[in-house]
């Protein structure tokens, strides 16, 4: 079968048009959606009043929906956080022997108060059964390596050496570590004579260290990140051939430049890897928190980035819905096979799952880890640019929507592979995350007080407007409890040498979140809008490289 081109760089007219009209789908459906509300409210107040409480409670139902998985997400969290990774690998490796192992271990941790070790070495024990009862062939710990790509076509050494340090003294032996800076031709000389300073201070800590400068004006491609990290993969792909090194054992994580792994982090990959029945088959998506410069960083901009956060925790818990975000790893075999990250899109980090599960006929699947990856909450030298920063990278995130047009032009094709059933729920979850995305802020923040304004005495003589404040009143009691519960688990989820002493700070953190509905709606709602608009009129963004910064006394890996 010819490989399926996930570009927009169709093969022929008829291709283009149809991914030009279903590229203007979404955006139809979320202005629809809005304009057809609105005017719904003006002409039949009373009639919309049953529309809104309806989307009210639906709001509601997903609220409480999310707050209860996000509080089963940090519970695994706080649990796989105190973790030997490298101890779960050789259990592993041992098989069978070390089961007794693992059940002498649990004797009594529960009467003696131990309950997250206990849980733990239950779940360890229940992943070793499972992959004894599947007669899995486990590779060693020592057969595996990890390649590191840092796209950095900006950044500082402030910003790029807590990343490189964390790699030194990260639990999995840093010298089957080949990190590579992935350093944009186009950022000048002085970038790469940063690279290559880092490349000599800290080649020596690795298996080896790389600097690919990557061209400007390649044939086919956009000034991307895919673009950066498709040619730094083409030459690890180079290194590791010459060495004989299997492709199948090796791990490939790509990195923005301010990303910090935990000590833990690639001991874990190591044995999610080492233990998933289909590893080449498979991405591995871990919690990023933005925790890096979380303290100095604007309240809008630490509410946002801790949302994410969330939302990630969040989809975590639903392995069969989850798509790659941001810093992620995958098998390198299964990079080189599907051809690499796209190199004409923005939204790189979800279009290598969509590219691979294409390719692969739908058998592809991202892995959860509960493990965390810290980054940089954007911060800029005054108020208003970090504003600017912020909406453009939510912009950038929200142009993950051009992947839709693409998808249905693959799964239209008759030898996709994917079952009927499959397509129409991947594509149905890609399409309401985005009309919901751009549209529910804007709705329950301002639409919702349309009908009452606009029905004026009429709604005063309703029943409704007898019963309505109970009804309200128990929403946003149950709303004021959901964001209870988010507030807390946002100081918890801050490592410990973060978290605020005084109880003023943390009253100030607290209250920041009361200002989650105009955050949400014009910095996260607006751009997912603005990004379908774009798309609908074949106005296509620039990548742009977000602005952050970060003090040394900021830097660092979470404990």
């Amino acid at each position: 079968m010819t490989r399926f081109n996930f570009s927009h760089q169709t093969a022929d007219a008829s291709e283009a048009l149809r991914e030009r009209l279903f590229g203007m789908l979404p955006a139809c459906l979320s202005w629809a959606s809005l304009a057809g509300l609105v005017v719904f409210c003006v002409a039949r107040p009373l009639d919309a009043v049953l529309v809104v409480i309806a989307i009210d409670i639906y709001w509601l139902m997903r609220m409480l929906y999310m707050t209860l998985f996000l509080i089963l997400a940090y519970a695994v969290l706080a649990v796989e956080k105190e973790t030997d990774w490298m101890e779960r690998c050789r259990m592993l490796e041992k098989g069978a022997p070390a089961l007794p192992f693992l059940r002498e271990r649990r004797k009594g941790l529960l009467v003696k108060g131990h309950w997250r070790e206990w849980v733990n070495l239950k779940n360890q024990e229940r992943e070793l059964r499972k992959v004894l009862d599947l007669k899995l062939e486990v590779p060693h710990s020592d057969e595996i390596c990890h390649v590191v790509i840092i796209a950095a076509a900006r950044g500082g050494r402030e910003i790029l050496e807590p990343g490189l340090e964390a790699m030194v003294h990260s639990r999995f032996p840093a010298r089957r570590i080949l990190p590579i800076l992935a350093i944009e031709g186009r950022s000048g000389r002085a970038q790469e004579a940063m690279a290559r300073a880092l490349q000599q201070k800290y080649r020596e800590y690795f298996f080896d260290f790389l600097v690919e400068v990557h061209p400007d004006g390649i044939p086919g491609e956009a000034r991307v990140k895919g673009a950066n990290v498709t040619y730094a993969a083409r030459g690890a792909a180079e290194f590791l051939k010459k060495r004989g090194i299997d492709y199948g054992n090796v791990v490939l994580s790509c990195f923005d430049a301010d990303t910090v792994a935990s000590p833990q982090y690639f001991a874990a990959l190591t044995y999610h890897f080492m233990r998933h029945p289909k590893r080449t088959r498979a991405s591995f998506q871990p919690i990023p928190v933005y925790h890096n410069n979380i303290l100095e960083a604007s309240a809008f901009a630490r509410v946002l980035e801790t949302g994410s956060s969330f939302f990630q925790l969040i989809e975590a818990t639903n392995p069969e819905k989850l798509v790659t975000f941001s810093s992620h790893s995958m098998s390198f075999k299964a990079l080189v096979e599907v051809g690499y990250w796209p190199c004409d899109m923005i939204s790189d980090d979800s279009a290598i799952f969509w590219k691979a599960l294409i390719h692969y006929r739908g058998d592809y699947r991202v892995v959860p880890m509960y493990v965390t990856l810290s980054m940089d909450v954007l911060m800029a030298p005054t108020v208003w640019k970090t504003l600017k920063s912020v909406y453009r990278q939510k912009l950038r995130w929200a142009w993950g929507v051009e992947n839709f047009p693409i998808l249905m032009r693959a799964f239209l094709a008759r030898d996709s592979g994917l079952s009927l059933p499959a397509r129409f729920r991947y594509l149905f979850k890609m399409l309401e995350m985005h009309i919901s995305w751009a549209t529910l802020g804007f709705i329950i923040t301002f639409v919702s007080w349309l009908p009452g304004i606009f029905a004026g005495q009429e709604f005063s003589n309703t029943v409704f407007y007898y019963n309505s404040p109970r009804i309200t009143g128990l929403i946003f009691n149950l709303a004021w409890a959901s964001l209870a519960v988010t507030i807390i688990l946002a100081l918890l989820l801050l490592p410990k040498d973060k978290r605020p002493q005084s109880l003023w700070k943390r009253v100030v953190l607290a209250s920041e979140w009361f200002l989650i509905p105009f955050i949400f709606t014009f910095l996260s709602c607006l751009p997912a809008l603005d990004a379908q608009t774009r798309l609908a009129f074949g106005r296509m963004i620039k990548f742009r490289v977000s602005e952050k910064t970060r003090s040394l006394k900021e830097s660092g890996a979470e404990s």
